[in-house]
């Protein structure tokens, strides 16, 4: 459907129509529109509810530790190839970036920045998608050493108090 009226142009209930699936269950298991599009095009190897459910579980507190661990461990599992093909599709594909984006900060950083209960949770989020965006091109785009072979137990409070601050500090 995206591939044949766009991403505007393709609704959660024609997907589900063209699936033989509700439209509910579509909304269900992807999270709507995005979440879809982030399966489909992104090809996102993780699902999204899950990583705020990973990222927000310990409070606010342990937030900038959940994210670094929670993105290394799932892009590692999926062996790195995918922050490289998702960087060559949002480069090549506007969708594609619009729904990065979307999915990232929105979704992902925009839930885990309101459960802080912060002020400017437009602003955290987008410093946090800089934070972990900025990660996945050095360990897997450049291969920037030691950051590309280090193991995630050593990147967690080298990046985390970054993320911290961002989520729970002062931003100025």
């Amino acid at each position: 459907m995206f591939a044949e009226s766009g991403y505007d142009g393709a609704t959660v209930r024609a997907i589900a129509a063209k699936a033989g699936v509700d439209a509910a269950m579509v909304n269900h298991w992807f999270g709507g529109k995005e979440g879809l599009f982030a399966q489909a095009i992104l090809n996102v190897p993780f699902d999204i509810m899950e990583v705020i459910e990973l990222v927000t579980r310990d409070g606010p507190h342990n937030m900038g530790e959940n994210i670094v661990r929670t993105f290394v461990t799932r892009w590692d599992g999926a062996g790195g190839e995918f922050f490289v093909a998702l960087i060559r599709s949002v480069t090549t594909h506007p969708e594609a970036l619009h729904t990065l984006k979307s999915v990232l900060i929105n979704r992902i950083f925009g839930a885990v920045a309101e459960a802080t209960g912060s002020d400017q949770p437009n602003l955290r989020a987008s410093l946090c998608a800089t934070q972990i965006i900025g990660l996945g091109m050095a360990r897997y785009v450049a291969g920037l050493e030691p950051v590309a072979s280090a193991d995630v137990e050593t990147l967690v409070p080298a990046i985390a108090p970054t993320l911290q601050r961002y989520l729970t500090g002062d931003i100025g």
